[in-house]
């Protein structure tokens, strides 16, 4: 192996056994963290700049018709849950996942997302006096659903 080769291996080697310990999981190992042990033919060489990572977090799905979700999803053409109860002027989230455009839009005006493209989404506020509000996508009628503001 030449020289130059040998010095790029071995800190190439160090950092894959260092980003190989790395884990997403939260549990705690003892072990204390291993190095690549240095050659005596190879030169020492700087060390690399330490970097951070931020664990891999998930977020469970809340359930839908409570206040706190304040989402609905639309899928398959169909809007997730149709029918949600959220609070006065609290934002509610559209999230399109089909692969056309979508709006859900308030009979009498009340709120309008607009257009709502593929895989993007769109936060409206609820209207400040309770009651029930229908609502369909302006695009495709046969989608419909119900926001009660109580």
């Amino acid at each position: 192996m030449s020289r130059t080769l040998r010095r790029l291996a071995v800190p190439a080697a160090a950092l894959i056994l260092a980003a190989a310990g790395c884990s997403s999981t939260t549990s705690k190992s003892s072990s204390a963290p291993t190095t690549a042990p240095s050659s005596p033919t190879a030169p020492s060489s700087p060390a690399a700049p330490p970097t951070t990572t931020t664990p891999m977090t998930t977020t469970p799905s809340p359930a839908p018709t409570t206040a706190a979700a304040a989402q609905i999803t639309i899928d398959n053409f169909a809007f997730s849950p149709a029918n949600l109860t959220v609070h006065p002027g609290q934002s509610v989230t559209v999230v399109n996942h089909d692969s056309v455009t979508h709006t859900l839009t308030a009979a009498g005006g009340k709120f309008d997302t607009g257009d709502i493209n593929p895989g993007k989404s769109a936060t409206f506020t609820a209207p400040a006096t309770p009651g029930s509000y229908p609502y369909v996508c302006s695009i495709h009628a046969s989608m419909h659903g119900t926001l009660t503001v109580g």
